[in-house]
C-alpha cells in the first residue's frame, strides 16, 4: 500500500500544527467515538499511550477516565506535541518503531494516526509494548474515505489524489496477524460541509492530510483543471454545503 515518506508526512503536520485545532472538527468527532470503546476497561490502568497523539485532544478524555494513569503522548511532530496542554510525557517517535519497552503500556490508544503508518509494523509494535491483557483502541480512516476528492479529479488526470486505505476486513485480519486477540472492528461515517471546492481543500491542507506519496500531481493544477474538477463536486452538492466523508474503521484488541 503506497504511503508518502515519513519526512513529507512529518513536515506536513509540522505546518498543519497552527491550524489543526481549528479545522479539526470531524477529527473530534471521531475521538470522541473511539473513547466509548473503552466503557469495560478497569480504572486501573496505570499507564497508556497516546500513539499519534497531535495537539493532545484525546487526553481530556484519557485522564478523566483513567486518573491513576501515567500517560505518554506520542507524535512524529514537534510542532503537534508542543501545543499539547495537559500534563504527560511528550515523547517524539514513530508508530512503527516505538521508543517504549516490551510490555509496557496498560492501554494502546490511537485516534487517526495509523493510516499513515504500515499497519503490520505498527500494530506489532502495538502487541509488543502491550502488557499481556492490555488493551488497544484506535481508530483509521477506510477505503470510502475522501471519495468525493476522487470524483471530481476522474476526469482532470490520472494522478493519485487520495490516499489507500485498508477495509475493515484486511484491518482485522493484520490486527489477528499481530498477535492480538479478541478483535473487534465497527465502521462508522462522519461528513463533513464545505461552502466552496478551494474551502475543502484547504480544509484537508489544514488538518495536514494533503500528502499522497508516489502518483500524486507534482505540478500546478492549471485553472481550467480546476475548473472541470470544481463542476464535478458541485454534482455532488448537499443542502449543507460540499460533502467530504470520512469511512471511518474502529478497532478494539487485547494481548
Amino acid at each position: 500500500m503506497i504511503r508518502p515518506s515519513k519526512a513529507r508526512v512529518r513536515l506536513s503536520f509540522e505546518r498543519a500544527a497552527p491550524t489543526y485545532d481549528s479545522a479539526a472538527s470531524v477529527q473530534r468527532q471521531i475521538c470522541d467515538q473511539l473513547a466509548g470503546l473503552l466503557v469495560d476497561q478497569p480504572p486501573s490502568v496505570m499507564r497508556l499511550l497516546d500513539a499519534g497523539c497531535g495537539t493532545g485532544y484525546a487526553l481530556d478524555h484519557l485522564t478523566t477516565r483513567f486518573t491513576a494513569a501515567h500517560v505518554v503522548a506520542l507524535d512524529f511532530s514537534g510542532a503537534m506535541l508542543r501545543r499539547i496542554g495537559a500534563a504527560c510525557y511528550r515523547v517524539a517517535g514513530d508508530l512503527e518503531h516505538l521508543p517504549l519497552a516490551d510490555a509496557s503500556i496498560d492501554l494502546y490508544w490511537s485516534s487517526l494516526a495509523v493510516q499513515w503508518c504500515d499497519l503490520a509494523k505498527t500494530l506489532a509494535e502495538a502487541h509488543r509494548v502491550l502488557k499481556p491483557g492490555g488493551q488497544l483502541a484506535l481508530a483509521s480512516l477506510g477505503p470510502a474515505t475522501f471519495h468525493e476528492l476522487r470524483t471530481a479529479f476522474a476526469d482532470v488526470d490520472d494522478h493519485r489524489h487520495t490516499l489507500s486505505f485498508h477495509t475493515p476486513e484486511e484491518i482485522s485480519q493484520i490486527a489477528t496477524a499481530a498477535g492480538l486477540v479478541a478483535v473487534d472492528v465497527q465502521k462508522s461515517t462522519k461528513t463533513a460541509h464545505y461552502a466552496d471546492f478551494k474551502t475543502l481543500l484547504k480544509a484537508v491542507k489544514a488538518i495536514g492530510a494533503n500528502q499522497l506519496g508516489s502518483g500524486r500531481r507534482t505540478s500546478l493544477m492549471s485553472r481550467t483543471d480546476f475548473q472541470r474538477a470544481e463542476t464535478a463536486i458541485e454534482a455532488l452538492r448537499a443542502p449543507a454545503g460540499l460533502p467530504l466523508t470520512y469511512d471511518v474503521t474502529y478497532l478494539s484488541a487485547r494481548k
